[in-house]
């Protein structure tokens, strides 16, 4: 099985659009968005192409394929638009033995850790940021944003497969990779 993941695409058209352009290149099962798809919030600049009606089109053409996790720009009208279940506050997901624990990373974070085993990882969106880092008990990881990246970043997304994740530009190149072996 192999997942794309994706955070942060603040109703850009033109950035979702990439994004999927990827999804197809990647040839992904799976398509985890870890919030914040329409809105681009009072923190943040408009996106290129900022048309959060075509973001709701593009997506809707892929129903199927979805999960997504509520971040703090996504509302309940949202729901009512888009045709894939967008509020929960978490999901989990399962690499081998190993929990993931996917969310937005507005209420659960570095420093508001969820419920964990060691070699857990907490994965989440919301600081547009690609990360990577090994705590004591559990691993953090962000694949960045979409459409707003920040501190200097790319433009980007995850994967995940036989144990591997990989960060991407949105032009597939890999720009940071771990593995679970």
């Amino acid at each position: 099985m192999k997942w794309m993941i994706a955070s942060d695409i603040h109703g850009s058209a033109y950035y979702c659009g990439q994004m999927l352009q990827a999804y197809q290149r990647e040839k992904a099962d799976r398509l985890l968005l870890l919030g914040d798809i329409l809105y681009h919030g009072p923190r943040n600049d408009l996106p290129k192409d900022y048309d959060p009606k075509q973001v709701i089109e593009m997506l809707n053409a892929k129903k199927d394929d979805i999960l997504c996790v509520r971040g703090n720009c996504e509302a309940e009208v949202d729901q009512m638009v888009l045709q894939f279940p967008v509020l929960a506050d978490y999901c989990l997901l399962w690499e081998g033995s190993r929990m993931i624990f996917a969310t937005h990373g507005h209420k659960f974070h570095e420093e508001n850790v969820p419920p964990l085993h060691k070699g857990d990882i907490l994965l989440h969106g919301h600081t547009h940021v690609p990360k990577c880092v090994e705590h004591e008990s559990y691993i953090y990881m962000n694949p960045g944003s979409v459409s707003i990246p920040k501190e200097d970043s790319y433009h980007g997304y995850m994967t995940l497969c036989d144990h591997q994740f990989l960060w991407k530009d949105l032009n597939g190149e890999i720009q940071n990779q771990y593995s679970l072996r």
